[in-house]
């Protein structure tokens, strides 16, 4: 059986009255009476009424809608960045439409088309480890959509960021190890392709460079999937090597969860022998053994401010002379300490 989508002018012609009669009444206009008011919504309940959004928003030119592509929903962080989106988004009064490029330049490019052809209003983007090529995107902006970015973004002279600060995160994560007496640290780097491994290994370098210790080309393994099967077999090469490291500095915390589990396969003790520093703090590394010392990304906090940032450039899109500078918001980072870093102080409280 086929059911077709109730429309106003069925309600005009059951209550033997005009369809713009009909349409101020839904909108409660003054115009109209209240026993007219009264029937038409009694009707509209009754029929299951659900006004067509599509030929509303085509005659608003706005649809209330925000679209944004993350690259892995099941990633911890991200997803308390979109919890902190559609806080934002929905009390200002905007719906939400989620694409998973899932670390695919194919799969972004197509979510990007697939957002535009739906008409969002604006885009809220952290690109994917494969991305190096932005041409998707400039053309996306280039035709007026509003665009910001959030966590991973390209040096785009026309958009807004929000970004933690993941130099000084990775430089203070290093540091805490340089503390407790690690004088050989390794590191695990994330996709060379994305800005977010970058700074953080120049972090991790700068921390060395400060305390007088030598940076160590084979001590540093790049790991482009950042999973935790791939962060294992990262730390199996630097469990090969003929001096052992005593310390890592891993580029998320999946990789320093898989540099766990080989260092615990090679009978050694986490953090006797090797201390191990993660980053994003997911909330399963207090429940690792040892707990995981990591470095706390604020990813609520920044799903809030760029959803506030995209919102105020749609609003503002239409003023007149409007021209939308761009703004880069940088949040700080926390070092969370537990006790796989804590060689000296023993077990933390």
């Amino acid at each position: 059986m086929k059911f077709n989508q109730v429309t106003i002018k069925d309600i005009a012609r059951e209550l033997g009255i005009s369809p713009s009669t009909v349409s101020r009444a839904l909108k409660d206009h003054p115009d109209i009476s209240v026993q007219t008011k009264k029937a038409v919504n009694e009707l509209a309940d009754k029929l299951n009424y659900q006004p067509n959004i599509v030929a509303l928003n085509l005659r608003q030119k706005k649809t209330n809608t925000i679209g944004v592509i993350i690259p892995e929903i099941v990633h911890f962080f991200f997803s308390t960045v979109i919890s902190g989106i559609e806080d934002v988004a929905y009390t200002a009064g905007y719906n939400v439409i989620l694409a998973q490029s899932n670390e695919s330049y194919q799969r972004e490019l197509t979510d990007m088309k697939a957002l535009f052809n739906s008409r969002v209003d604006g885009m809220l983007i952290s690109i994917s480890r494969e991305t190096t090529n932005f041409d998707h995107i400039e053309s996306i902006i280039s035709k007026g959509v509003p665009i910001v970015f959030y966590d991973r973004m390209y040096n785009s002279p026309s958009s807004s960021k929000v970004i933690v600060d993941d130099y000084a995160g990775a430089k203070e994560g290093v540091m805490h190890l340089i503390e407790q007496g690690c004088k050989r640290i390794a590191h695990l780097n994330g996709s060379p392709n994305l800005m977010i491994s970058i700074d953080r290994l120049r972090g991790y370098k700068e921390a060395l460079e400060e305390n007088g210790l030598k940076y160590d080309e084979s001590l540093v393994i790049t790991v482009p999937s950042g999973t935790f099967e791939e962060g294992k077999r990262g730390m199996s090469k630097l469990l090969n090597l003929n001096h052992l490291p005593d310390a890592v500095f891993a580029g998320n915390d999946p990789m320093a969860m898989g540099a766990m589990m080989a260092i615990k396969e090679k009978g050694l003790k986490i953090p006797q022998d090797i201390a191990l520093v993660g980053f994003s703090n997911w909330f399963f590394g207090e429940l690792m053994e040892p707990s995981l010392t990591s470095i706390d990304q604020p990813g609520f906090e920044m799903g809030q401010e760029a959803a506030r940032l995209l919102i105020r450039q749609i609003e503002m899109k239409d003023k007149e002379d409007f021209e939308p500078e761009p703004e880069t918001k940088i949040l700080k980072t926390k070092l969370v300490i537990r006790n796989s870093s804590l060689k000296k102080q023993g077990k933390k409280k």
